[in-house]
C-alpha cells in the first residue's frame, strides 16, 4: 500500500499559510497553543475584540493538523446522538447541544461573508438513516428526543442518494459543508489583518499557569500572557483526570472521483457502531468526489490499520456503485468524551488563567467554533450561556459504566511490557516495524521505504505505554492516549511533547550484527 495518506483538503498543497518565527521570548495579552479551528477562531474572536493575540503552532504551516483531516461535516446533530446526551445529561443539556452547533454554523457563515473566505460553504440537509435491522429502534428514540427539546428534523421516506436504498430515515435541515483549510487559511489572514501574530513551526513543551501565566517552547523560549488557550486537539501537560475522562479514537477517510450527476449536495450518516459518513465535494477542476469515513478503533489497537480503509469502501461499494477508483486515503484523531460534548473552559490542573479546548468528539469543526464564542467570553469576564455544558471540570455521573470501560482498556496496555520481543529486526521487509525486547528495555524497530534501519526506545514519555507500529501511515501510535511519532521517532500529535528517543550505539550496533 502507497505510503501516501492525505486528505483530499490537501489539494492544492500550497494552500497553507505559513506564519513568522518566534525569534525570542514575548508578551502578549493572550496566547493560542494551536492553529486549528479552536485555535484560529478563539484567536480571530479576541482580535475582534482589540485583544493582542499570539498563535503558536508546531508544524511549518496553519491548517495541516487534525482540522484538516475531517471529511468536513457542519453539522448542529451530535455524533454520539441526542439519545445518549438526554441520558447522561439530561433534557436540558440536549437542547443547549443542538443550540450551541447550530450556532456555531451560523458563526462560521457569518466569518465566510463578513471576511470574503472563498471555502465552498454551502448549507445543506443532514440524514440520519438506518445501518442494519436494529436502526430504525434507534431512528424512533431520537425522534421521540428531538421532538420533547424541540428539535426540528422530519421522517422522510428514503434518501436522495443514487443507489442507496435505506427506508424511512431521519431529515435534518440547515447543517453545512465547507473546504476546512480554506477556511483555515482564511481565518488565518483575519487574525493577521486584525494585528495578531502567528509564529509557526513552534513546539510549546510547557505550560503553567499564574496570573500571568507562560507557554515554554522546546527552544526554551517564554511567553508571558494575560491567558493561554491550549487548542491542541488534546491537552499539553494534561493531569491524570483529564486523561481519564478522554479516549483517542483513530478514524478513517477516503475519496473518489463519482459522476456530477450522483453528487447530492447533503451529508449521511448511519447508526452502526462504528457508524459511517458521507458527503460529497467538488474540487478545484470541477471533478464530483465522495467522501466516506468512519470505521473508527482506539488508537494503536487496531491489528492491521489498513483494513479500515478497505472496510470503508466494501461498504460504500455495495451501496453506491457509481464510484471510481480510490483517490485519496487518510485518517484522522477523534478525542471521545464521557458524554459525547467537548471540554471546554479554564484548565484547573495547570493553574490561572489557562483554557483548553479539548474532546471534540467526532464534531471538532463545530466544537472548535463554540470554543471560540465560549473562551473569548471566559476570558472578558463574561457570561456565556452554554459554558456550563462544555465546563472541563465535569463529572457526568450517567457516564460511569463508560468511564470505567475506557479507563480499564487503557491501563490493560501496560501488559505490553510483560510480553517478550516482536519480530528480528533483521527479518523486517520496507515499511515494516515491530517492538523488540533488550534486557530491561523495549526497543520500536522499523524499515523505512528508504532501507533506512530506525531504532528508538519504544516508552511513550507521555505516561509510559509502549508504542506500536501503523504499517499503514508508518507511524509509531501509543495505545493509552493516542500520541503518534513518525517512524525515526519525532513526535506528531499530543499528549506527548517530546520525542521517542533514539536508542543508544551500543544497542544498534547489537540489532545490526543480528541482521
Amino acid at each position: 500500500m502507497s505510503v501516501n495518506t492525505i486528505p483530499i483538503w490537501s489539494d492544492p498543497p500550497t494552500l497553507p499559510l505559513a506564519g513568522s518565527q518566534l525569534g525570542d521570548n514575548a508578551e502578549c495579552d493572550v496566547c493560542v497553543v494551536g492553529a486549528g479551528i479552536a485555535g484560529l477562531t478563539t484567536a480571530y474572536r479576541l482580535s475582534l475584540e482589540g485583544k493582542k493575540v499570539l498563535v503558536l503552532e508546531a508544524r511549518n504551516e496553519v491548517g495541516l493538523g487534525e482540522s484538516a483531516a475531517t471529511s468536513a461535516h457542519l453539522s448542529s446533530v451530535i455524533d454520539d446522538r441526542f439519545d445518549r446526551i438526554q441520558k447522561v445529561r439530561g433534557p436540558d443539556a440536549v437542547r443547549s447541544a443542538f443550540e450551541s452547533h447550530a450556532a456555531a454554523i451560523d458563526q462560521v457563515e457569518a466569518t465566510v461573508t463578513r471576511e470574503c473566505i472563498s471555502c465552498d460553504f454551502e448549507r445543506v440537509d443532514g440524514y440520519l438513516f438506518p445501518g442494519d435491522d436494529k436502526g430504525l429502534n434507534i431512528l424512533e428514540r431520537e425522534a421521540e428526543v428531538c421532538r420533547a427539546a424541540s428539535i426540528p428534523m422530519e421522517w422522510v421516506d428514503s434518501l436522495p442518494w443514487m443507489g442507496l436504498r435505506t427506508g424511512p430515515a431521519l431529515r435534518f435541515a440547515d447543517q453545512a459543508q465547507f473546504h476546512p483549510r480554506k477556511y483555515l487559511t482564511g481565518l488565518a489572514r483575519s487574525v493577521l489583518t486584525n494585528g495578531g501574530k502567528i509564529c509557526t513551526g513552534t513546539r510549546v513543551q510547557l505550560i503553567e499557569g499564574g496570573r500571568r501565566p507562560t507557554a515554554t517552547t522546546a527552544e526554551g523560549r517564554k511567553i508571558s500572557a494575560g491567558s493561554i488557550v491550549i487548542a491542541t486537539n488534546t491537552p499539553l501537560n494534561g493531569d491524570v483526570g483529564i486523561n481519564s475522562r478522554l479516549a483517542a479514537y483513530t478514524t478513517y477517510a477516503i475519496a473518489a472521483a463519482v459522476p456530477r450527476s450522483t453528487a447530492t449536495a447533503a451529508l449521511f450518516w448511519d447508526t452502526l457502531d462504528p457508524y459511517h459518513y458521507v458527503r460529497f465535494h467538488q474540487d478545484e477542476y470541477g471533478q464530483s468526489f465522495a467522501i466516506i469515513g468512519g470505521e473508527d478503533h482506539r488508537t494503536g489497537q487496531g491489528q492491521n490499520w489498513a483494513d479500515s480503509w478497505i472496510r470503508l469502501e466494501s461498504w460504500i461499494r455495495a451501496r453506491f456503485p457509481f464510484m471510481g477508483p480510490i483517490r485519496y486515503r487518510w485518517s484522522g484523531q477523534v478525542f471521545e468524551t464521557l458524554d459525547g460534548l467537548a471540554y471546554i473552559g479554564l484548565d484547573s490542573s495547570i493553574g490561572e488563567n489557562v483554557f483548553l479546548v479539548t474532546g471534540d468528539s467526532g464534531m471538532g469543526l463545530t466544537h472548535g467554533t463554540i470554543a471560540g464564542d465560549v473562551l473569548t467570553d471566559l476570558i472578558l469576564g463574561r457570561e456565556n450561556p452554554w459554558a456550563w455544558l462544555y465546563d472541563p471540570s465535569r463529572l457526568p455521573f450517567g457516564a460511569t459504566g463508560k468511564f470505567l470501560r475506557e479507563n480499564v482498556n487503557s491501563a490493560s496496555q501496560y501488559f505490553d511490557w510483560l510480553t517478550g520481543g516482536g519480530i528480528d529486526p533483521a527479518d523486517l521487509s520496507l515499511g515494516e516495524g515491530t517492538v523488540v525486547r533488550r534486557g530491561f528495555s523495549k526497543l520500536a524497530v522499523c524499515r523505512t521505504y528508504t532501507g533506512e534501519l530506525c531504532m528508538l526506545y519504544a516508552t511513550c514519555p507521555h505516561y509510559g505505554g509502549l508504542v506500536r507500529w501503523n504499517e499503514a501511515e508508518q507511524t509509531w501510535d501509543c495505545p493509552l492516549h493516542g500520541s503518534r511519532f513518525s517512524a525515526d521517532g519525532k513526535v506528531l500529535h499530543g499528549p506527548a511533547t517530546a520525542d521517542l528517543k533514539p536508542a543508544s550505539i551500543e544497542i544498534e550496533t547489537s540489532l545490526e550484527h543480528s541482521r
